[in-house]
């Protein structure tokens, strides 16, 4: 069953020196062709899926606001028609700041979009030319501004720490600037290097211009601070959201809700029994073929097993600050977690790294900061 859908829109008009996503780039023909098989593709689902009423749905990439207004209406009436959708759905849009206007934003709006993800990632021009991103620190502003004047009152900002040469004080001022705009959510990202990127290519075999650890990890608690002090509440590792405002599609995610996803790339989640996974395939020609046959273009199924699940039951879990109930993986599994993972968990206790407050078992800040080492305690 699902109760949230991802749409991939695999086209961008430059590739981020960062992005390990797959993306290619575009013409308006070929844009046209691929909105078309989506929505096939949409029609296939309905009929093969069972889903449930849709709480939320999120169009990433890639660049989806590259998408003609029309295009995106077309899309959003086609899963309307095929798909139980949520009268209240959180529906995000990604948008790159180099590809709307006023009037798009507008078109948008009314199509049904309530949420945008805003890809800042950096108010340092110096940054956004490292990253690879297409537009500046000016057309970001105007675009935030576009959006609110559109209607948008559901506005996150993605934004990027521990880019190459970054100083503590740098960073502070780029967290100051976003907290001028108001966002009702900020997510903020660690830079990672990721195999294939230019990045990767050149930073991966000496990393000396990037920050080291400590650094980063001041960075980390510094946006804590900043942005706590501003009214945001940080509900996850990554995730910063004014009251109301956390992003509910992520939290799906999180909890192992189940979720479909649509578009060439795209990966699925079905919760039946302890749960299966899937992606489409990541190739823009065996995806129009296999849609031509009127079957689903899916590939590389896992079925899980109770120890998976369980795994990821904490591994997920534990990026949310309350952390994960004892009792609902003990109804979840019929096991409790002290009988599964007590050496671990005490372990980690008292190394500092985990914490219990009554039901809930959470990371520290500390465990936040060497979550991967904290949560690979889970997985074996």
């Amino acid at each position: 069953m699902y109760s949230r859908a991802y749409l991939h829109i695999p086209f961008c008009l430059k590739k981020c020196a960062y992005c390990s996503f797959f993306s290619q780039s575009s013409s308006s023909a070929t844009i046209a062709t691929y909105v078309e098989l989506l929505c096939q593709e949409i029609r296939i689902a309905s009929l093969e899926d069972e889903t449930e009423t849709l709480r939320s749905i999120y169009l990433g990439g890639g660049t989806p606001s590259l998408l003609a207004p029309e295009q995106l209406q077309q899309i959003m009436a086609t899963l309307r028609q095929h798909l139980p959708v949520a009268g209240d759905a959180e529906i995000t849009l990604e948008v790159n700041p180099g590809t709307v206007n006023a009037s798009s934003l507008r078109e948008f709006r009314s199509s049904g979009i309530n949420r945008l993800s805003l890809g800042v990632q950096s108010f340092d021009d110096r940054n956004l030319a490292a990253l690879g991103r297409i537009h500046t620190v000016q057309q970001a502003g105007q675009a935030y501004e576009a959006a609110r004047c559109s209607g948008f009152d559901n506005i996150s900002i993605d934004l990027m720490y521990g880019l190459p040469g970054q100083q503590l004080a740098q960073w502070h001022q780029e967290l100051v600037q976003a907290i001028r705009l108001a966002p009702e959510h900020l997510s903020v990202y660690g830079l990672t290097l990721e195999e294939g990127t230019v990045l990767y290519e050149r930073y991966g075999h000496s990393n000396s211009e990037l920050p080291d650890q400590d650094l980063a990890a001041e960075m980390y608690e510094l946006t804590g601070e900043l942005l706590g002090g501003a009214g945001f509440e940080q509900y996850e590792f990554s995730n910063y959201a004014r009251t109301g405002f956390r992003s509910d599609h992520n939290c799906g995610y999180w909890q192992r809700d189940g979720y479909l996803g649509l578009g060439a790339g795209a990966h699925s989640f079905r919760r039946q029994q302890y749960g299966i996974r899937w992606s489409n395939v990541a190739d823009l020609a065996k995806y129009a073929a296999t849609l031509a046959t009127g079957t689903l273009p899916r590939c590389d199924r896992e079925v899980l097993t109770c120890k998976d699940a369980m795994a990821e039951f904490l591994f997920l879990g534990l990026r949310m600050l309350a952390g994960v109930s004892m009792e609902r993986f003990r109804n979840e599994f019929g096991l409790s977690m002290q009988q599964v993972y007590g050496q671990e968990i005490g372990r980690l206790e008292q190394q500092g790294l985990l914490c219990r407050q009554g039901d809930l078992l959470a990371l520290t800040l500390r465990g936040r900061l060497l979550s991967n080492q904290v949560l690979s305690c889970f997985v074996s």
